[in-house]
């Protein structure tokens, strides 16, 4: 999968760009504060619909404007496909080839992107719900089944939670109900807890290796808590246990006024010799581990979806040294299309800034220094 080109109208600090992208390895520089990563931002948006920086749309939009759109242009094999996502304060609205997609989990997926930034590490350091919500981002453009199951399980969590309430201030409330509720969060509860297991099983199985090419240091593992205790990931097995914890606990899901169990309260650990790198290990592994987490995704990606993501590396290199930062570029400089930004091209060798197209930023406009696509700013 290649992105051809970007268009920009009114995102963040750009009025109007439009960028071409080389299908290997393009690097955009420039000091901070001037807009490299705004152009990942919206190669991220345009892929799943939302940000990674913010949880309000309407922070992407250009001050003093109503809405913004973005528009790119992508060939997968031998298939072109223009897309197109337009945002105001109180719509959205996403175009494949110009025709409207009136959901978004039939939008997902005809943009396949990896992502890593500093912002990563929050998923580490961060809370259990910064781990399910990369999670939850991944696996859905993976599978439209989990962003199905995965909206009916937030929508009949709620209405559990509400009964679950009325029932703590009305003792002749109807148990039958809630026992309907439980049945059909349950339903859900299997394929999430399923999806997840698997993804994370394929992640364990490359991430050890991957820290280790570029780091030297073994053992890192990546492990999946629930908070319901699984005999396996069988289906069978997912429902007795999820069904007994529900009946053991009712009456203290029903004092708390809440869903106590499930999957909306699991997390991921990361270990390195068996410890808990988010206590025990600094911050630059705490940083390969994620960009190692990353690099375990791209095999799964390919074989889920038959073509390869697009990887984007949004300042990565800030704190790694020479020899780290040129094994990460070899591992992706295999056949990937892949846009970095960087505050300079400094301690990247030689041979690989030969082959790959650079960009320079200043003061929102971009121009190209070297390779055959270019980029430009529009005023």
């Amino acid at each position: 999968m290649i992105l051809r080109k970007i268009k920009l109208v009114n995102f963040r600090n750009y009025r109007n760009l439009s960028v071409n992208f080389s299908k290997d390895i393009n690097i955009i520089i420039g000091d901070n504060a001037q807009g490299k990563t705004n152009i990942l931002e919206s190669i991220y948006t345009l892929a799943l619909t939302k940000s990674y920086r913010t949880t309000n749309d309407y922070n992407l939009i250009r001050f003093d404007q109503e809405k913004f759109i973005i528009t790119g242009e992508v060939k997968d094999d031998k298939v072109f496909k223009k897309l197109s996502l337009e945002m105001s304060k109180n719509n959205k609205l996403a175009k494949i080839n110009d025709n409207n997609i009136n959901k978004i989990s039939n939008y997902i997926g005809n943009l396949y992107v990896i992502l890593s930034s500093p912002d990563d590490l929050q998923m580490i350091k961060g809370s259990p719900q910064d781990r399910r919500n990369f999670l939850n981002v991944e696996i859905s453009q993976l599978s439209s089944n989990y962003i199905k199951k995965y909206n009916e399980f937030n929508k009949i969590l709620k209405m559990r939670n509400d009964y679950l309430k009325l029932l703590l201030t009305n003792s002749l409330g109807d148990y039958s109900y809630l026992d309907i509720l439980t049945n059909n969060l349950i339903q859900r509860e299997v394929d999430i807890y399923i999806e997840r297991q698997n993804f994370l099983k394929r992640i364990d199985d490359n991430i050890t290796t991957i820290y280790k090419d570029i780091t030297g240091i073994e053992d890192l593992n990546i492990i999946y808590q629930t908070n319901v205790e699984f005999k396996d990931f069988t289906e069978q097995n997912i429902i007795s246990a999820l069904k007994e914890k529900y009946r053991r606990n009712q009456q203290r899901e029903i004092a708390m006024g809440m869903t106590l169990y499930g999957p909306h309260r699991d997390d991921i650990m990361f270990t390195i010799s068996g410890n808990d790198i988010k206590i025990f290990g600094s911050q630059g592994q705490q940083k390969l581990a994620f960009i190692a987490l990353k690099l375990s995704e791209i095999p799964i990606f390919e074989e889920k979806t038959n073509t390869k993501p697009i990887i984007l590396l949004d300042d990565i290199f800030s704190e790694l040294d020479k020899k780290k930062k040129n094994k990460l570029i070899h591992y992706v400089d295999n056949g990937y299309q892949v846009i970095i930004t960087s505050n300079d091209t400094k301690d990247i060798s030689k041979k690989l800034l030969k082959n790959a197209n650079i960009y320079m930023i200043k003061e929102g406009k971009i121009v190209e220094k070297g390779g055959e696509s270019n980029g430009r700013q529009e005023r």
